[in-house]
């Protein structure tokens, strides 16, 4: 199993400007605004202690989990706060990611619900460790959008990436001269040194494939593959890079056939996450044209997975992609 995404930076000359990038290209891959200095310095540095309550997506991710294994236990909040002797709302507060929660309440707790495995227990760990490290994105904190910290967050952390995109190459897979044709494309200015930072967070964003850090899986409605069929240097470069990443071990790349475009109709773009050895789904990213939300919740997440299982069985093998796309290549 394996999959894709995409995203980028962005800032304007005015604030008119600015709403109109951060609407044009696509949702998270445009993910940068002026100056948003103490909301997303807040979010970049994890779980901590989330300004105003507001909760970050390690911690959410973090509560989720204790929760989770709480209820299977069968215990409830009150077990939990006597075990690390805090208050209940302080439990319900980690639960729902509101506060930060250290390693060593997070043992105590693990310990309380029984979690013997230990891939897990260092896994929730972990989580607790780094919630306050900074990741290479915080130096891009003064432009980038908190939804588009969000998604780097959960691809930095992510194991699994499983990734349908019907309409762009996906950013993980983008050459660089792609990317800027991407960026580029629109009806608003976009200042070239924004250009060139959009390319380059990008890039540093695929290095965790390259590196083999996670098991990707891209799906690529056909049409998005076939407008690069024009024979310019850009596009050729892209469909090289394509069948090149298709034959990395952790990389797979399926192409949905442009017949199935009742399949490719259920969804728009989605990036979904798994973060343990398993490939179990435990985020998804949705763009839309205005932002990039975050999908948690069992019955949403679910429902992702279905689609992306039914985008999966629709779409040509990888050794089919791979022919198809020889084909596509001048």
């Amino acid at each position: 199993m394996r999959y894709i995404i995409r995203l980028g930076v962005f800032e304007s000359l005015s604030q008119v400007r600015l709403s109109q990038i951060c609407g044009r290209v696509d949702g998270v891959e445009n993910g940068f605004t002026p100056r948003q200095h103490g909301r997303l310095e807040e979010q970049l540095r994890g779980a901590g202690m989330p300004a105003a309550g507001r909760p970050t997506v390690r911690s959410r991710r973090l509560g989720s989990a204790l929760k989770r294994h709480r209820e299977a236990a069968g215990l409830d909040q009150a077990a939990a706060a006597e075990a690390i002797m805090k208050a209940v709302s302080k439990v319900s507060r980690m639960e729902s990611g509101q506060v930060s929660t250290s390693a060593l309440e997070v043992r105590t707790l693990l310990d309380l619900y029984q979690v013997a495995d230990p891939d897990e227990r260092e896994r929730l760990v972990q989580w607790a460790r780094s919630s306050n490290q900074r990741g290479w994105w915080f130096d891009y904190q003064e432009t980038m959008r908190p939804d588009y910290a969000d998604h780097i967050t959960l691809e930095a952390d992510a194991t699994y990436i499983r990734s349908w995109e019907p309409s762009l190459i996906p950013g993980l897979l983008q050459t660089p001269e792609y990317a800027e044709s991407v960026i580029t494309t629109g009806p608003t200015f976009v200042d070239s040194e924004w250009v060139a930072a959009m390319v380059k967070v990008r890039q540093e964003r695929q290095r965790k494939i390259e590196e083999g850090g996670a098991d990707f899986t891209a799906i690529i409605w056909e049409p998005a593959v076939a407008a690069l069929s024009d024979g310019s240097t850009v596009h050729v470069g892209q469909l090289e890079r394509l069948i090149e990443a298709g034959q990395r071990q952790n990389v797979t790349v399926q192409i949905l056939p442009t017949s199935a475009s009742k399949a490719a109709g259920m969804a728009g773009a989605f990036v979904a996450f798994s973060f343990g050895l398993e490939p179990r789904v435990e985020a998804v990213t949705v763009r839309n044209p205005a932002n990039t939300s975050v999908v948690e919740s069992p019955e949403d997440l679910a429902l992702y997975v279905n689609i992306f299982d039914q985008l999966r069985s629709a779409a040509m093998s990888p050794d089919e992609s791979a022919q198809r796309l020889r084909e596509i290549l001048p």
